[in-house]
């Protein structure tokens, strides 16, 4: 006797849009369209949202940004192709098309979404560019998300995924870059231990009623404020549900089978499929295949993030764009971390460190390899790369004493006079000497040794003959402008020195799915796969494997998400005399944005 097939445990849905992922792209792509008039179903595989933006710093790359206007900078669209022309050399009519079209539809996009919604966005003011090149801004590209009071979601505020342990103090407090000086320097003035005795009671009461405190910063802010907004239009995502398979019909993409906590079940989509599920961070296979040899085994990216959205679209004939020099990633050198609870964490060395006055990187020969004040990317990029001792994996950052005081090291906080805890831990490693130091490290003392003497003598003058520490804007600003004549440049403590070890990791994927200006996924002829689109780090990056600035990722995100929606929005083809519901619909929104 045949056994009767078993029934779906959820019956089958339709909507208009279904976007998987509830990222910054994927909230972005719902927000777009519901508010255009869509009817939305947003899956998001894990219980929280917010993805990897969740613990960035939340910068999105705009050029000729409104809120930076309003403020009277300056910049041009031409500047910027300029720039992006300049820093990028694979070119093909597709990619020079979704460049042109990100530039060109940027501010659109972010003044929608800042005009009707709770997405709030304030300018950076300076900060630069990462290259010296034709076209760079040393100001007004970059925005950030105003910050959030968590408070306003409620219950829900546990549904936002927090940052690492490492971005917040006193176990769950947050801190922008802006609190740093403030909270540093409490004691040297009235205002400033105000303002400090305020985050901190806030925080106190914060912790009476939730997990972790509810002022919000950076990425934390971004995509709480995504998240409220959604809630607000009455969109919430269906948490735990991930995809399983796209589903075709006629040769095209009509929506797609998800598990939910109910188990399996069908959905319909009446314009099609965004794919913003974050990219391939956490798969191994495609890790092996897009990134470089020896391939990475860290990353910043969430857990979650294992290229679902990628295969499934790779299983319909989708194309993958490997990186023209296989870097794969944006990448950031990274110490590891010891918990109190035993667990290791990974801090990125963005900003706060590395181009400060006083300190160098080192690869296994004891010699320098970098200029250690350029971009994070930068700096990985001359990890791999082959020269001056081959690659440059780990690298170890070194420094006296007086340099953690003043600066910090990776988790180390400025002010840390006592730094018996993380010599214990193995986070930071002492010698007595360079040579002692060097053999506890596992670097050749000779080359140590002639390293420092040569930075030392130069530092003193304040020139890097090897590298250009300090040589521009971007080094300039992160370093510490009350020493000069270089505010990158001192002499390194030749007694008592200390070493950290950083390892590359990626803070996104660079590699994805090829699109088109309007982030449809095309096939291997780079014909449209119809009913199919692709955002956030599912989409293989419009900068290829360069890093122009602050924001590069999650610009591109915000931007092709709107792309993508108003490519849906448009009548799908009909091979019937009667469209489905939904397929033409447009409103007033619609027209106004068009």
């Amino acid at each position: 006797m045949s056994r009767r097939p078993q029934a779906p445990a959820t019956p089958p849905r339709e909507t208009d849009l279904l976007v998987i992922g509830a990222g910054p792209a994927g909230m972005a792509a719902a927000l777009f369209a519901r508010l255009h008039g869509l009817e939305v179903l947003l899956a998001e595989k894990t219980g929280q949202a917010g993805g990897t933006a969740a613990t960035s710093a939340g910068t999105l790359w705009i050029p000729e940004n409104s809120q930076g206007k309003a403020t009277g900078e300056r910049d041009s669209i031409p500047a910027a192709a300029a720039y992006l022309d300049s820093l990028i050399s694979s070119h093909s009519p597709r990619t020079d098309r979704q460049r042109a079209a990100y530039l060109a539809t940027g501010v659109q996009a972010i003044d929608f979404l800042q005009a009707n919604t709770e997405v709030k966005f304030l300018p950076c003011g300076p900060h630069p560019d990462y290259h010296a090149r034709l076209g760079a801004a040393v100001s007004g590209r970059a925005i950030v998300p105003a910050p959030f009071d968590g408070r306003l979601l409620g219950r829900d505020f546990e549904r936002v995924r927090p940052p690492i342990p490492e971005f917040m103090v006193f176990g769950g407090m947050m801190v922008g870059k802006m609190d740093i000086p403030r909270l540093l320097g409490r004691f040297r003035s009235v205002g400033n231990f105000a303002y400090a005795a305020g985050l901190f009671l806030r925080y106190l009461t914060d912790r009476l009623r939730f997990s972790r405190g509810t002022r919000l910063v950076m990425g934390n802010a971004l995509v709480a404020r995504m998240f409220h907004s959604l809630l607000k239009l009455g969109v919430r995502p269906e948490f735990d549900t991930r995809l399983d398979r796209l589903v075709t019909e006629g040769g095209r993409v009509t929506g797609a089978v998800l598990t939910g906590p109910g188990g399996p079940f069908t959905v319909t989509a009446r314009h099609g499929v965004v794919l913003a599920t974050g990219g391939f961070a956490h798969n191994a296979a495609y890790r092996r295949r897009l990134m470089p040899d020896p391939m990475p085994e860290r990353s910043l990216a969430s857990p979650a993030n294992q290229g679902e959205g990628i295969a499934a679209a790779e299983a319909l004939g989708a194309r993958i764009s490997p990186t023209e020099n296989g870097s794969g990633g944006f990448w950031t050198p990274v110490s590891v971390t010891r918990r109190r609870d035993g667990t290791t964490g990974l801090f990125p060395h963005l900003s706060l460190d590395r181009a400060k006055p006083g300190l160098i990187a080192v690869n296994a020969a004891g010699r320098r390899f970098v200029n250690e004040a350029d971009s994070y990317h930068d700096f990985v990029q001359a990890m791999y790369a082959q020269g001056n001792g081959g690659p440059s994996i780990p690298a170890w950052l070194i420094c006296d004493r007086d340099f953690i005081r003043r600066y910090g090291l990776g988790h180390i906080y400025p002010g840390t006079t006592n730094l018996k805890p993380h010599l214990a831990s193995g986070y930071l490693v002492q010698g007595d000497t360079p040579e002692a130091l060097a053999r506890r490290i596992g670097v050749d003392p000779e080359g140590l040794c002639t390293t420092l003497a040569r930075y030392n003598e130069q530092a003193a003058r304040g020139v890097d003959e090897d590298y250009g520490k300090g040589h521009s804007a971007l080094n300039r600003f992160n370093g510490d402008p009350s020493v000069g004549p270089n505010p990158c440049l001192a002499p390194v403590g030749t007694g008592e020195l200390f070493a950290m070890q950083v390892w590359p990791a990626e803070i996104a994927c660079s590699a994805g799915l090829s699109t088109d200006e309007d982030a449809r996924v095309v096939d291997d002829r780079e014909r449209p796969i119809p009913g199919l689109f692709a955002c956030g780090n599912d989409m293989a990056s419009v900068m290829a494997d360069s890093y122009p600035g602050p924001g590069t990722t999650l610009g591109p995100a915000v931007v092709f998400a709107w792309r993508a929606v108003q490519a849906a929005l448009r009548p799908v083809p009909q091979t019937d005399a009667e469209a489905p519901p939904g397929a033409a619909r447009q409103t007033d929104l619609q027209r106004r944005s068009s």
